[in-house]
């Protein structure tokens, strides 16, 4: 039995500014696949987990993370620019499963809730000063029933903030302190059981128990 596709890069290539780090790259992961990223510093490992994390956008080339989604499963996804609009959807477009992702304009605050049904995963990367309402919807804990079950992985970027949330905070540092809020309440939330990697900028993975 072939096992599923979870990400497929196609002459993906990946960089900062332009400049490509990694180039023409192909990669097929599949599930039950053990993966060990070996090589020099500078070689682009990094560059590379930002780019199947969906951190870094390709410089070219595609990356796929849809493509396994089970029968009449959708990725939802918001966008509170909508001038941002016809440039996502060109992407989305240029993928074989673009027809599974669906692009909403607005807050995520306002729009998550009236999906339907509950989220298996989440991926938080918005305004920061926003990040602990985000978890308390996502939680049930702002009135409103839970839009995550036992099992839902949560992964939050930014949270690390480019080392501030262990500096001393400015009283007017909404963005630093809301981060610091968010992750003090995943910390003591023992509904949750949570790890931080210090890629970039940081990744919070929480999996609700």
């Amino acid at each position: 039995m072939e096992r599923a596709e979870l990400i497929v890069c196609r002459d993906l290539s990946l960089g900062y500014e332009g400049q490509s780090v990694l180039s023409h790259f192909d990669l097929r992961i599949r599930s039950g696949d053990y993966l060990c990223i070996v090589g020099d510093n500078g070689s682009g490992k990094s560059t590379l987990l930002r780019g199947l994390l969906g951190l870094l956008p390709p410089l070219a080339g595609t990356i796929e993370r849809a493509a396994e989604l089970e029968e009449g499963a959708v990725l939802h996804t918001t966008e509170v620019d909508d001038e941002l609009e016809p440039l996502a959807r060109s992407f989305f477009d240029r993928s074989p499963h673009g027809a599974k992702i669906r692009l909403h304009i607005g807050s995520a605050l306002d729009i998550a809730p009236t999906l339907g049904g509950t989220f298996d995963l989440v991926f938080i990367d918005g305004d920061k000063r926003e990040y602990p309402a985000y978890y308390r919807m996502l939680m049930g804990d702002d009135g409103r029933p839970p839009l995550v079950h036992a099992g839902s992985v949560l992964i939050a970027d930014n949270i690390l903030w480019s080392g501030k949330v262990v500096q001393p905070v400015a009283h007017n540092d909404r963005h630093t302190r809301a981060l610091l809020d968010f992750n003090r309440t995943v910390v003591g939330d023992p509904r949750v059981e949570n790890v931080i990697l210090p890629l970039r900028d940081g990744l919070n993975i929480i999996r609700v128990k």
